[in-house]
């Protein structure tokens, strides 16, 4: 956003020099990214008032002209300039001036004849990139005035780079009211007073899409005359701020953009047949746009229309077929609000980008549109005309969000800032702001944003107002103070840096990807979830909220796998976001992906690529960090995106908390990746709860070992014959070993063979045969009785 300071201060008188200006903006988060002349340097110019003009007599082209400098003489000087007359007032440079690119002027004779100075246009001031002729200035202006003053060219221009949540500073005034709240000053708000109608006509409105547009306002404007120039000061105004002057119909309604902030147009009444409509497009339309493009519109597109087709596309350009030109003699002026989710990413859609889709799509204030109409109506009046007809205003109260009371609690802006700021100045600082509070003298207060503050919407929002607002560099230094409570939480939980660490040691590296994904991909690896779709998105690769960590790993492996990477290694902690009846739920995940060979390429091993139970010796040590690797169940589930025969789901206390595997044929040929991948996932937060693994004294006494060989229904896991082990076993049980399975000759049917090692020990003595024993009796009369399970003969 290009700001004219001397523009802002005809809001505010902010008694700073640019500067200071800049650096007060850029600590209240409105970053000044460059401070520019609004004009080259140059001295000796002055107005000049055109007396006479003949013909060269060598020279068909030239003019010799006699012009009033203000010094009482008339100085003779030799023009070419098409548009040079009787009665113009133009630049004139003496004898002696510099000019832009110290262009130095001297008395001369072009053709014969003596020029005593030069008539200049706006190119030759550094004031335009192109001049047709000479710069005409008013004709107000007094002969011998420094064009320099007359002008304000010693004015700069603030560029300042804005967050896309400050849409309401894409304005002269949304900025003077932070200018003001920054450095106390009174605001001077331009005074807007409705403009009487003259005539009795209106043109109807229709709202189809009311909530893609729940207001519009219109005004019918007769009688204009599209040949009067638009005023010098208004053209100055538009260049320092970006925009070129396009005649005073478009001038107009630009000029009230970059003031009010409200985008406006302007059609030709003679074009609009039977009455606006605001629709979505229909299929099979075409609009050609003022720029000259041709474009083919989608469902998608917010249309404003007439009784004959596409005028505009809604919020961002006009078409070509109804704009105002040169023989526009009534105009049809519109002023309208546009849901930021109807506009955002249509103009990218198109290939376009305009000043009023880059403000229509962050948020424009609803309650403008009138304003906005009433202003650009006194000035189009003033400049060009004409006869105003009464606003016509169609409002659909449903479609416009209504500005809801956020809760402050003056304790928590201590908490979070660690700074004590008077209740007072806080309230000081709101309602400079455009806030209005209630209960402000309670431990709650009550504040309602004002309609131009989008971003406003829960107490955070309103405590990083009043830190930057206060000043940020006024903020203490030290940090705030934490209570020992959640510090020795903390301390019991196992830390995210330990289970990085241990990936780490395992050889992983750690990847940070988007939460934006590829729907496709998204399809392919979660089918059964519906994802948050988002409405304006960066590209349609990053159009979703991922409800798994996989598609980021999945893209990371992919450019690693591309570039002659064979063995890849990643994990990633983050959110995933899952939709459900209750709203959008952000889950905690740690997920890992791993392809290629198990080891790097040496002698001292064979080569083999990674497996299942690979994967899964890695998942078991994150497992040890929480002491859950005998808690955690594996139990063999199919998973949409994951291979039917080299899946699990895993289990803590009966609750699913994961799942690992390998990713099922069909999607790695989808995905284009070369040999087998595994991945796992799990919940994060539910394995940083598990509490951490501590010291325990080793027993001093021998242990001893017993083995058994049982027989069990095929259709037991092993999992579950450990962990019925595991329960029914006391506590001189210490480990238990699964080491062999035996399927085959010699079992009865549907049986298989487990072949389990018990290591039993005890902290304060040595077992005897008889304990060891009774023990080993007991686990296994357990076993029959709860799993039908018996000694293998």
């Amino acid at each position: 956003m290009k700001i004219s300071n001397e523009w802002l201060q005809s809001w505010v008188d902010h008694g700073l020099t640019p500067e200071a200006l800049g650096h007060r903006l850029t600590m209240a988060g409105l970053e000044l990214d460059a401070i520019t002349p609004v004009a080259a340097e140059f001295s000796g110019v002055v107005v000049g008032r055109v007396q006479r003009v003949q013909a060269h007599p060598d020279a068909d082209k030239l003019r010799v002209c006699e012009v009033d400098d203000g010094s009482g003489t008339l100085q003779q000087v030799v023009c070419g300039a098409p548009n040079v007359h009787e009665g113009m007032y133009a630049p004139l440079a003496r004898v002696g001036a510099v000019l832009p690119d110290n262009f130095q002027i001297k008395k001369a004779k072009l053709r014969g004849v003596e020029s005593f100075g030069m008539l200049c246009s706006a190119k030759e001031l550094g004031l335009a990139e192109s001049s047709d002729g000479l710069l005409g200035l008013p004709h107000d202006s007094p002969p011998g005035m420094d064009v320099r003053t007359l002008l304000g060219l010693d004015d700069v221009v603030l560029e300042i780079d804005l967050t896309p949540n400050r849409a309401d500073c894409l304005s002269i005034s949304g900025v003077a009211r932070e200018v003001a709240t920054l450095v106390e000053r009174p605001l001077i708000p331009l005074a807007i007073t409705p403009v009487p109608p003259t005539i009795t006509e209106t043109f109807p409105i229709t709202l189809e899409a009311p909530q893609d547009c729940p207001r519009y306002a219109g005004r019918v404007i007769r009688g204009v005359n599209p040949q009067a120039p638009t005023p010098l000061w208004m053209r100055e105004r538009l260049r320092r701020c970006g925009i070129r002057s396009l005649g005073p119909l478009v001038d107009v309604t630009n000029y009230v953009m970059l003031e009010l902030g409200q985008p406006m147009h302007a059609f030709d009444l003679a074009h609009l047949h039977e009455g606006i409509v605001v629709r979505r497009a229909r299929v099979g339309e075409r609009l050609q746009l003022l720029a000259g493009q041709e474009i083919e519109l989608s469902e998608a597109d917010l249309l404003i229309a007439d009784g004959r087709g596409p005028l505009a596309l809604a919020g961002i350009m006009g078409g070509d077929m109804s704009g105002v030109d040169e023989t526009t003699r009534d105009v049809f002026l519109e002023s309208a609000h546009f849901s930021p989710q109807a506009i955002a990413g249509r103009a990218r859609s198109h290939g376009l980008h305009t000043d009023a889709s880059h403000r229509f799509e962050r948020g424009v204030d609803p309650q403008l549109p009138v304003q906005a109409l009433e202003r650009a109506t006194a000035l189009l009046l003033e400049i060009v005309g004409g006869q105003a007809g009464p606003v016509h205003d169609v409002i659909a109260p449903q479609g416009i969000a209504q500005p809801a009371a956020i809760a402050l609690r003056p304790a928590r802006v201590e908490q979070l800032l660690g700074a004590q700021i008077p209740s007072a100045q806080m309230q000081r600082l709101l309602q400079a702001l455009g806030c209005r509070l209630e209960s402000a003298q309670t431990a709650t207060w009550q504040v309602w944003p004002p309609s131009f503050r989008f971003d406003l919407a829960i107490e955070e929002d309103l405590i990083e107002e009043v830190a930057r607002v206060y000043g940020y560099d006024q903020l203490p230094r030290q940090m705030p103070p934490l209570q020992a409570s959640i510090r020795a939480q903390d301390e019991r939980q196992v830390s995210i840096h330990a289970i990085r660490r241990s990936l780490s040691a395992r050889g992983y590296r750690e990847a940070i990807t988007y939460s934006f994904v590829d729907p496709a991909i998204e399809a392919l690896l979660a089918p059964e979830q519906s994802p948050l779709s988002l409405v304006n998105p960066i590209s349609s690769e990053m159009a979703a909220m991922r409800t798994t960590l996989w598609p980021g790993l999945i893209k990371a492996a992919q450019y690693n796998l591309n570039r002659q990477q064979e063995r890849i290694r990643l994990f990633e902690t983050g959110l995933s976001f899952v939709p459900t009846p209750q709203g959008l739920q952000q889950q905690a995940q740690l997920a890992v992906l791993v392809c290629g060979p198990v080891l790097p390429e040496q002698w001292g091993s064979a080569a083999r690529p990674v497996d299942f139970f690979d994967l899964k010796g890695d998942l078991q040590a994150v497992l040890a960090l929480a002491g859950l690797e005998q808690r955690v169940v594996y139990q063999a589930q199919t998973h949409p995106a994951l291979h039917p025969g080299q899946s699990a789901r895993l289990l803590l206390d009966e609750q699913p908390i994961g799942c690992l595997g390998a990713l099922h044929p069909q999607v790695q040929a989808q995905l284009d990746l070369p040999g087998a991948v595994y991945v796992f996932e799990i919940a994060l937060d539910r394995l940083r709860r598990s509490t951490q693994v501590r010291y325990q004294e080793q027993s001093r006494f021998p242990l001893i070992r017993r083995d058994l060989a049982l027989l069990v229904d095929q259709t037991l896991s092993a999992d579950t014959v450990i962990n019925a082990v595991r329960t029914f076993a006391p506590k001189e049980v210490k480990d238990i070993v699964l080491f062999d399975v035996y399927t085959g000759k010699g079992l009865p049917d549907a049986c298989k063979s487990l072949a389990l090692g018990l290591i039993l020990q005890d902290l304060s003595r040595t077992l005897t045969d008889t304990e060891v024993d009774a023990i080993m009796a007991q686990i296994t009369q357990q076993l029959a009785q709860h799993l039908g399970i018996r000694l293998r003969g």
